[in-house]
């Protein structure tokens, strides 16, 4: 990572959502590996919801965050399959100003290292709403441990060069966690 040492490094409030019919918060590895990886990297964790995969229940909790002044990034693990119930992507594209092409791109290449071609499978995407940055990845841990390593560490720290994502987030007062 290249890093510029001059600029001090800006926490973010970060959500995570884990879409999941058979997960709970105490089974949900994906979603914990997302909190904590953030809170690792010095974020706060704004809050953190579990949810059936449902497309509307899904839409209404992430808008609900774009929507808030003080939520700079969600982080959606779950849904990006190709079952009959996997419908994050369907959920959350409407509510994107612009999509960010280049992550789900990014995120299918970094995986082929560790699960070849079946990482065309993936429907990962990221895009700007608001303000906010809305990531959504498969619902494997390791998926996830992909996505926050090979991207989002990087991305969401506004030291790295020659950019990232946090520049282009709402202005939000550093949270406590809200769990």
């Amino acid at each position: 990572m290249k890093a510029k040492a001059d600029v001090p490094f800006v926490p973010l409030n970060i959500a995570v959502l884990t879409v999941s019919d058979t997960r709970s918060v105490e089974t949900d590895t994906s979603g914990q590996l997302f909190v904590d990886r953030l809170s690792a990297a010095g974020h706060g964790l704004y809050a953190r919801v579990l949810l059936k995969d449902d497309l509307y229940k899904i839409r209404a909790q992430v808008a609900q965050w774009i929507a808030d002044d003080q939520c700079q990034v969600v982080l959606i693990t779950g849904g990006t399959g190709f079952t009959g119930r996997d419908s994050t992507p369907e959920a959350v594209a409407c509510l994107l100003d612009k999509q960010v092409d280049g992550f789900g791109e990014l995120f299918r290449q970094i995986s082929v290292a560790d699960i070849g071609t079946s990482t065309v499978q993936s429907r990962a995407l990221a895009g700007l709403a608001n303000g906010t940055l809305v990531c959504c990845l498969p619902g494997s841990t390791n998926a996830c441990r992909t996505g926050w390593d090979g991207i989002l560490a990087e991305q969401l720290d506004v030291r790295h060069r020659p950019c990232n994502f946090v520049v282009h987030l709402k202005q939000a007062e550093p949270c406590v966690s809200r769990g």
